[in-house]
């Protein structure tokens, strides 16, 4: 080999170009003709312009009510392919080399993404179900941890304590002798005492004295149940809001009062829902509340209190019709809007057949 630094062309010829038919040049530069880069534009413009099939999604939910039924109408409006799966059906197969999941003696299909609607019920086993999507690779509105986070009251005050997001004064404790001392570290009566797994306003007692309290507590401690003790945020006079949180924006809020004679908002009691509009700092609170969960969608329940927003709930699988009716907007659609942002459906193998 000869050093060519020296050489005015730094050229290596192999031993092929040294034959008859092969002219090689060492004067000469650029001979390749000039690259056609519009290629490459025209290639993304055919990628945009290509049709493409229709995404195929699941609802996981056991429940027919509103919510699911508008979920299902809404997309198959936009002509996605929507299925609704019960959770309690599915079984799954778990191995390092094909997660799959089952469903009434059948491997499910590829879904290109899950809506989770579990029920409060079945939150351990729901999170499960999500867990296999997830190991799957599935595309999940709402993942496993934050559904499981957002379903225990004492985790969440506990993860939103963690992230300084406000919330009503509230304390824990298991043994009975702690009672007084629950109570004190809450402050005076009236108090809110609730269960852990209260869903919908159900196993949420207003005592309205200390003794009214301690009678509370010892009722709950009897049936070995979970609660926790919280200050009642007399200011609100029972209304609360709702802010709906898609993709880290609210989307849409309602103000929830109480039926008379009831401290309780939510509609499911007789509640009234009504638009309302949020003050920056409530908007603010309501977005890092589902940022704190991990959360993609949610609904979160906060207090009009004298010192700020207070947040009383983070609701992973929050109801459409209450806010779609009180706010006349299509929050369905705004959901596979955030889906089809973030979802690209899935090569289909040949073999693939749709269950029956």
């Amino acid at each position: 080999m000869t050093n060519r630094l020296g050489m005015a062309m730094h050229m290596l010829v192999g031993r092929q170009a040294l034959l008859p038919e092969i002219t090689s040049s060492a004067t000469e530069r650029f001979c390749q003709p000039e690259l056609n880069y519009d290629l490459y534009h025209s290639t993304r413009a055919m990628r945009e312009s290509a049709v493409r099939r229709a995404l195929r999604i699941a609802v996981l939910t056991r429940e027919n009510n509103y919510s699911n039924d508008r979920l299902i109408a809404e997309g198959e409006a936009r002509g996605q392919t929507v299925e609704k799966i019960d959770t309690s059906r599915c079984y799954m197969a778990t191995n390092a080399m094909s997660p799959e999941v089952h469903y009434d003696g059948a491997r499910l299909p590829r879904y290109d993404a899950v809506i989770p609607r579990i029920g409060s019920s079945i939150t351990p086993y729901g999170t499960a179900v999500i867990r296999q999507f997830e190991t799957i690779g599935t595309y999940c509105v709402n993942g496993s941890q934050g559904i499981t986070a957002s379903r225990d009251k004492l985790h969440s005050h506990q993860l939103m304590a963690r992230h300084r997001i406000g919330m009503p004064n509230t304390a824990f404790a298991s043994s009975p002798k702690d009672t007084d001392s629950l109570i004190g570290l809450v402050g005076t009566a009236p108090l809110i005492v609730k269960l852990l797994e209260s869903t919908q306003g159900k196993g949420v007692v207003l005592a309205e004295t200390k003794k009214a309290a301690q009678s509370v507590i010892s009722a709950f401690r009897g049936l070995k149940a979970n609660f926790l003790v919280q200050d009642f945020v007399k200011e609100a006079n029972g209304d609360d809001i709702r802010c709906w949180v898609i993709d880290g924006k609210v989307v849409a809020s309602m103000k929830r009062s109480a039926a008379a004679e009831d401290f309780r908002s939510n509609l499911h009691y007789g509640g009234q829902a009504s638009t309302v509009r949020i003050t920056k700092a409530e908007r603010e609170t309501a977005v890092r509340a589902v940022k704190a969960f991990g959360l993609r969608m949610a609904g979160v329940d906060l207090l009009r209190s004298n010192d700020g927003p207070k947040v009383l709930e983070v609701n992973s699988s929050p109801g459409l019709e209450g806010i779609e009716k009180a706010t006349g907007k299509n929050i369905a659609g705004l959901i596979y809007d955030h889906i089809e942002t973030y979802v690209r459906p899935h090569a289909v193998p040949k073999q693939t057949r749709r269950r029956g």
